[in-house]
């Protein structure tokens, strides 16, 4: 057994502490100041954000809530996402399973070697 004190531990802005990581899941503890934000992107996987301290605005689909410690979100693989701290905020982040289907992590070395030149082919259309 692991176990963390998300709200004890010396996380620095910007630098996420990977708490674990398994085939299960990857589990991310961050610190996001008052302001700041992660700007709108999508993961491969499903991604589970719970709220540790401070508060934050969650958006996604033109939805958005805002909260505080014990606050919730889930989103599933690619769905676009957009989180912003309305005060100094600790967050812990899930992706499971990890890595999703799709991310560079899943791909297999032949894949890899021909990714680039297949996202040039998919962009010419």
């Amino acid at each position: 057994m692991q176990t963390w004190e998300i709200d004890k531990l010396d996380i620095e802005r910007h630098q996420p502490r990977i708490l674990s990581s398994t085939e299960a899941a990857r589990v991310i503890a961050l610190s996001l100041p008052a302001g700041e934000r992660l700007q709108e992107h999508e993961v491969h996987e499903h991604a589970l954000l719970v709220v540790v301290a401070g508060e934050v605005e969650v958006e996604a689909d033109g939805i958005a809530k805002v909260g505080g410690p014990g606050l919730v979100a889930e989103w599933g693989p690619q769905e676009r996402h957009e989180v912003r701290a309305t005060s100094d905020a600790r967050l812990l982040l899930v992706l499971a399973p990890w890595p999703g289907d799709g991310h560079p992590g899943a791909m297999s070395l032949d894949d890899k070697a021909t990714a680039r030149e297949r996202a040039r082919e998919r962009a010419q259309g």
